[in-house]
């Protein structure tokens, strides 16, 4: 099997280890928690107090994690640079009254979490992941990594129309995983993640499921340059947001602070306590400029001089509908980070961003492009405009050109991400 030359693949092994160890946020978080220690951060909890000395701290909170690093020197006043991600990502979540069924078919309610691409969780085989709250208030990861669920179609032979005139999924009756066969039983699902995770069934008060595909990431095509797998919206900046801040740390002569932060909902508009709409990014800095021996002033001169790269998937141009895509603006795989406008604000670019951006892939060799969308189709949008509108805090978007954006298995260039991690490490560095 021939290899594309100049693809260092390195960074995407570890890349695609890190999306088979998180199918969810709470996974995401902890595995970039560890690999924050193993660079010699340490935890911090938000209901202890804070010191002032030079080092690596992180705060986890729920599938949140912020994470920052004081160089030595640093002032009250001295500004952050700060790069953005989210760790959630469109799938089925099961609902507080799981057990369901009928016709002999034992099945798990679960509810649509983002706009996910229904279709695509069709007839795949899916595990069941999140976390178990026990009645102590403590917390345990939950992982059923193999066949466990499926959400089957229709054969062809009772739906003659679907493939001249499309597929029709109702969300709340035609969406409900298959798990085995039987009666229902109340209880049942807890029973079973009771005894995955090596607990009592009566201890767990609470829970936060989901599934998520069991096919492993690969890489695809003649001379695999291209990677498929699973949650690359967004656990993809999250890797690299972890790399980039890990490498930022071990640098001598740093400027600003920088600060990695992946928050949780971004999927359904991140207002929530560990959303980027919420209070804990503001939180985290300006507890950091009090701990320095700061006040008011010291943190609006801080946040005055701070930047924010928001950094999120974007679209690739797509061979097949190129008429969705805006004719003078067609990223494609392996050209590099993309930076996104928006003039409406859906993305929070404007000119000085476009500057800086360009400056940081110019110091790290990496090329770049541009995206906006066509003019006749929504904008979605990101953290960005977010973080800008509640912190005043200049920001601007970027991220990794991909293909099937929201699908339960997502495709981008197998070069892309390392580019990404080298650029925002070059912007953490100043």
């Amino acid at each position: 099997m021939s290899a594309h030359p100049g693809i260092d693949r390195g960074h995407t092994d570890d890349l695609m280890a890190f999306l088979r160890a998180s199918p969810s946020p709470y996974h995401a978080v902890g595995n970039a928690a560890q690999r924050l220690e193993n660079a010699g951060f340490r935890q911090v909890e938000e209901t202890a107090a804070w010191d002032g000395e030079a080092g690596g701290r992180y705060v986890l909170r729920g599938g949140a994690i912020i994470a920052w690093y004081v160089p030595e020197g640093a002032s009250p006043s001295t500004p952050y640079r700060i790069v953005g991600a989210h760790t959630d990502s469109p799938n089925l979540r099961v609902k507080p009254i799981p057990d369901t069924g009928a016709h002999g078919w034992r099945q798990i309610a679960v509810e649509i979490y983002g706009g996910a691409l229904l279709n695509t969780w069709l007839d795949r085989d899916l595990g069941l992941s999140g976390r178990i709250t026990l009645r102590d208030g403590s917390h345990r990861l939950v992982t059923v990594d193999r066949p466990l669920l499926r959400v089957p179609q229709l054969a062809v032979h009772l739906d003659r129309s679907v493939n001249s005139e499309g597929l029709k999924l109702d969300k709340q009756r035609h969406m409900t995983p298959i798990w085995g066969l039987g009666e229902v039983e109340e209880g049942d699902l807890i029973r079973f993640v009771a005894d995955e995770t090596g607990v009592a069934a009566d201890e767990i008060g609470g829970w936060d499921l989901m599934v998520h595909s069991v096919e492993p990431p690969a890489y695809l095509g003649r001379d695999r340059e291209l990677v498929a797998g699973p949650r690359m919206d967004n656990l993809l900046s999250v890797h690299a947001g972890t790399a980039a801040l890990v490498a930022a740390a071990a640098r001598t002569g740093l400027d600003a602070i920088p600060v990695f932060a992946a928050f949780d909902h971004e999927e359904n508009g991140s207002q929530s306590d560990t959303g980027a709409d919420g209070p804990l990014l503001g939180n985290v800095l300006e507890r950091s400029v009090h701990a320095r021996g700061g006040g008011h002033e010291d943190k609006a001169r801080a946040f005055a001089g701070s930047f924010c790269l928001s950094s999120d998937t974007g679209h690739a141009i797509h061979p097949n509908y190129a008429e969705r895509h805006e004719p003078g603006h067609h990223p494609r795989p392996n050209g590099g980070p993309i930076l996104k406008v928006n003039v409406n604000q859906r993305y929070a670019t404007d000119g000085s961003g476009r500057a800086v951006f360009a400056a940081a892939c110019e110091r790290a060799g990496v090329p770049w492009q541009s995206f906006v969308s066509h003019n006749a189709m929504p904008c979605g949008t990101t953290i960005g405009p977010i973080t800008a509108a509640r912190h005043g805090i200049s920001t601007v978007d970027i991220g990794v050109a991909i293909l099937s954006m929201h699908s339960a298995r997502e495709l981008c260039g197998a070069q892309d991400p390392r580019l990404l991690a080298k650029a925002l490490t070059a912007f953490l560095e100043g």
